[in-house]
């Protein structure tokens, strides 16, 4: 059991996720104490204690410029840096190793780097103002710059602030993964309420077409849970509401999530190819029989290369396809078989997924001889190479909380055929309207406003609800939320 203490509630965040990346397996109590003298306070499981004071970060502060001179909120962060920065040095020491991402502990570690691209900065200065005052190493410092590069070529063809991007949410699968965090429920539990929620879906993307009259979204997505559950007169309904509510003719990217090779079928492919879908998704996850099988997957990893080889027939041209390292069981080496067999399909993009700490836990992963975090560094390696090997370049990269060994997920892809889709979530540079049972629209203002708190704002959350039963009855609700924010 590790024990964290903080003085304030603003630095539990980071110094929480920080110990946690260095000790993946441990539990950890955490509390506030107001009246506590020292900021963090922390007692490893070996006795080993640390405490940091106010003046301890002194000099850190200061150098972060003139007190006066800075904002509230510019003072906030600084502290939260130096006290972050002084709890990963003693956990480095004591540990003796490092992590590759540092002190960033947010799922956008490629922010900072698009952030100083666009305020002119080079490659030097990026990499090294990563390496200097968020300890990330060489490598993932010119990762960063490389894939903010990818993502700052991109997104420039877009017209961000005038355009708009649409997300519709199938919240069903064939069955549910053991490892999935999404909002997704097995189809076999809901075919009587499919239906009604196909109808409330509908109706929420019709007025979401009249709310975005006279703007042209520039990517839509149909994700989930898996699209292609539904039924292939379901979907032609669903993909003509959408035809139908919005000026598609100047999109540049439609994608849908097929992702389940047990729920793709010619029929349904040769619905997708009526409309101007031009990218899906067959997810294996991994090519191993034996993990498919331990984590749920009703499919046989022959599948997945029957299921690909039919969407190519029809046409398919730009195919991603999603891998995840570490699933439980799984060592490197299987996961250089699951790579070579991905690479004799050559997808035109290839999304590498860590699992999160949590889940992995779930399955025992703590009981396994081999050393987790050095499996999974492997793997990502591999995954690395593989892409290298099928010439697909890095274009973005995010993390999730408690993401195994601290690492990342990152898609690869052919440099014409990135998800641009993926690109715009991570980067939040255009309003995102959001329909579906747990969607989130991201509505980007026209101008800044304060919150309560006095802090400024430019991009608005507006969140559905999760249950497929009461996003249905509470369509109305959903529809009106939106209307409240859009285009202010």
């Amino acid at each position: 059991m590790i024990k964290i203490a903080c003085k304030k509630n603003k630095f539990i965040y980071n110094v929480y996720h920080i110990t946690k990346a260095f000790f993946p397996n441990e539990e950890i109590e955490q509390k506030v104490d107001e009246k506590q003298e020292s900021l963090a306070a922390l007692r490893l499981p070996g006795g080993s204690c640390f405490s940091l004071a106010s003046e301890d970060i002194r000099g850190e502060l200061e150098s972060a410029g003139d007190a006066e001179a800075l904002t509230q909120e510019q003072l906030i962060q600084a502290e939260k840096r130096a006290v972050t920065r002084r709890v990963y040095c003693f956990l480095a020491e004591e540990t003796g190793r490092t992590l590759a991402w540092g002190t960033l502990t947010g799922v956008r570690p490629t922010k900072l780097a698009m952030q100083m691209l666009e305020a002119g900065k080079n490659c030097e200065e990026i990499t090294g103002f990563l390496r200097d005052e968020y300890f990330v190493t060489e490598e993932k410092a010119k990762l960063s710059y490389e894939i903010a590069c990818r993502e700052k070529e991109l997104i420039g063809r877009l017209n961000c602030q005038g355009g708009f991007s649409l997300y519709v949410g199938i919240p069903f699968c064939p069955s549910v993964c053991s490892y999935c965090s999404f909002s997704s429920s097995p189809i076999g539990e809901w075919k009587d309420r499919v239906e009604a929620y196909l109808e409330a879906l509908i109706k929420e993307i019709r007025a979401l077409g009249k709310m975005a009259a006279g703007r042209c979204p520039d990517t839509v997505y149909i994700g989930g849970g898996t699209p292609t559950t539904l039924e292939p007169d379901q979907l032609a309904r669903l993909l003509s509401t959408v035809d139908e509510n919005f000026d598609l003719s100047r999109a540049a990217e439609f994608t849908v999530e097929a992702g389940r090779p047990d729920s793709i079928t010619e029929e349904k492919l040769s619905v997708l190819r009526r409309f101007p879908v031009t990218r899906i998704s067959i997810n294996p996850q991994t090519m191993q029989q034996k993990t498919l099988d331990r984590v749920g997957r009703k499919h046989r990893a022959e599948d997945v290369v029957e299921a690909y080889a039919l969407a190519r027939c029809l046409g398919f041209d730009n195919i991603n396809m999603d891998l995840i390292a570490g699933l439980p069981g799984e060592t490197a080496a299987d996961m250089e078989d699951t790579l070579s067999k991905i690479e004799a399909m050559h997808p035109d993009s290839l999304t590498v997924h860590a699992l999160a700490i949590k889940r992995a836990a779930k399955f025992g992963q703590e009981g396994r001889t081999m050393d987790m975090h050095s499996e999974i560094t492997r793997m990502v390696e591999l995954a690395s190479e593989s892409a290298q090997r099928m010439e697909l370049k890095p274009y973005y990269l995010y993390r999730q909380k408690n993401i195994a060994g601290n690492f990342e997920n990152v898609g690869y892809a052919e440099l014409e055929k990135a998800g641009i889709y993926n690109i715009l979530i991570m980067e939040e540079k255009q309003t995102i309207l959001a329909a579906g049972a747990g969607a989130s629209t991201k509505i980007l203002l026209d101008s800044p406003i304060r919150t309560e708190s006095g802090k400024k704002i430019d991009l608005v959350h507006v969140e559905n609800v999760k249950n497929i039963t009461e996003y249905i009855q509470r369509i109305d609700e959903m529809i009106e939320r939106k209307e409240e924010w859009l285009w202010r």
